[in-house]
């Protein structure tokens, strides 16, 4: 299932090591459109670099949920992990170094997105990091150009 969509147009943690974190927004879509090696229309990261690992990221809810337990704040939005896509129902880690399809959108998972010190900044609780290693969502590369909506999700896997 996908339970959220999100773009940034800036970074509020990437690139801002020893310094203040940045104030854009994070927005929610009913609707986002993959362009094939650029990244999603309106984040952040669309065009980045060439052949950029995280042209898209994934959570699950189940670590927001976790999260939110660990620091006593259940209100604590989806938007604190600056993930593209909040899904439920979906093994993250096993699409790393795979190519699948959700919702017939071919992409491929590239590594884990591996969560940094600003998590405990961002969630208000340290420790929020530690207990992330491991489950900080998905980075992948878009293959084909494709739109998401939030709702049931399809997922073929393998694909050659």
């Amino acid at each position: 299932m996908i339970r959220h969509l999100f773009t940034s147009p800036g970074h509020n943690f990437y690139g801002h090591h020893g310094q203040e974190p940045g104030s854009h927004p994070i927005q929610e879509h009913g609707e986002i459109e993959l362009v094939a090696g650029k990244g999603i229309v309106g984040d952040r990261f669309f065009g980045w670099k060439e052949d950029y690992k995280g042209q898209i990221t994934f959570i699950d809810m189940a670590v927001i949920d976790r999260i939110r337990e660990h620091a006593g704040n259940p209100d604590l939005p989806a938007t604190a992990f600056r993930r593209n896509v909040v899904t439920s129902d979906i093994d993250l880690n096993a699409l790393i170094g795979e190519r699948f399809l959700l919702n017939g959108i071919p992409l491929e998972g590239t590594e884990e997105c591996r969560p940094c010190y600003w998590m405990d900044e961002a969630c208000g609780k340290p420790g929020t990091e530690e207990l992330m290693q491991g489950h900080g969502g998905l980075r992948c590369r878009i293959l084909e150009s494709g739109r998401l909506r939030p709702g049931a999700a399809t997922l073929e896997t393998p694909v050659c």
